[in-house]
């Protein structure tokens, strides 16, 4: 295996499991989802944007010119798929939350064929029959309208997050620092239409500097960095990180356990993700042997 493969999960490895406390965050406060969706694109800009002045220095304004069309709506899927995850996981439990989350690589394939028309291989119509099959295991426990809003916001968010992840693996070139800080005004300012209060504790503001300056941008950022490196199979099945952690990080601290129904779904479609994963990564190397 070459380093700079290596090098690649590590990095998308770290950002996964950063990723993976983004949800104990949002719970560890009891504001709406829009006042939590406005810090958390305050905090975003201002992280990025003082890396990419760092960094960039003369060619700061540069780095949003290339690609600026995909930029923006890159932004725009991250930002939506942002703040849909914030509304799930402040209507249904986390645990829900990311095992719907997690059938985002499947839906990628999904929207690389509808946009892009890249065929799938014959193991994806399987592995959608199970997922489903999972998601109705899961959606069958939402005996509150509360929480079936949330299974709904979560589903949405994976569809916008797809999208995003597609867009951003056919144009490698973008920046991915750029794509994050896009999303961060996206966020700002449709919540800031929306929201009916922007008047935070001091408690809850350092909630949100961690989750804005550190978790979110830099979690989104590595991962996308490794996106232009690893092959699909591979970021699916490194995802699979952030399903497994993120309860269990939230289960620690809050106590939250997840309900039966959850359970069961839950392993459907994480078996269901590591078969398929173990098998592209197997069809991938074979097919560089052929090479």
């Amino acid at each position: 295996m070459k380093s700079n493969h290596i090098k690649a999960l590590g990095i998308t490895a770290t950002g996964v499991l950063l990723l993976s406390f983004e949800s104990l965050l949002i719970k560890l406060t009891s504001i709406s989802t829009l006042t939590y969706s406005f810090y958390l694109g305050l905090f975003i800009i201002i992280s990025i944007n003082l890396i990419l002045i760092k960094s960039h220095k003369q060619n700061f304004l540069k780095t949003y010119k290339s690609g600026f069309i995909y930029i923006v709506l890159c932004g725009i899927f991250f930002g939506s798929s942002s703040m849909t995850f914030v509304a799930a996981i402040k209507h249904t439990s986390v645990a829900n939350t990311v095992m719907l989350l997690s059938t985002a690589p499947l839906l990628s394939s999904f929207y690389a064929y509808l946009f892009y028309r890249e065929k799938s291989t014959k193991n994806i119509y399987f592995s959608t029959i199970f997922i489903f099959l999972g998601l109705m295991v899961i959606f069958s426990a939402s005996d509150e309208h509360s929480s079936m809003i949330g299974n709904i916001y979560a589903f949405v968010s994976a569809n916008l997050f797809s999208l995003a992840f597609v867009l951003m693996s056919k144009h490698t070139n973008l920046n991915r620092y750029a794509v994050t800080s896009s999303g961060g005004v996206f966020i700002l300012i449709s919540s800031y239409i929306l929201a009916d209060s922007l008047l935070i504790d001091m408690k809850t503001l350092f909630i949100l500097l961690i989750a804005g300056l550190i978790v979110s941008p830099f979690a989104r950022v590595l991962m996308g960095t490794g996106s232009r490196t690893l092959p699909a199979s591979e970021i699916s099945l490194l995802m699979i990180i952030e399903t497994i952690m993120a309860p269990i990080w939230v289960w620690i601290f809050l106590h939250e356990v997840p309900s039966t129904n959850t359970f069961i779904g839950g392993s459907i479609i994480l078996v269901t993700l590591l078969l398929n994963s173990f098998y592209l990564i197997k069809i991938h190397k074979k097919s560089q042997i052929t090479i």
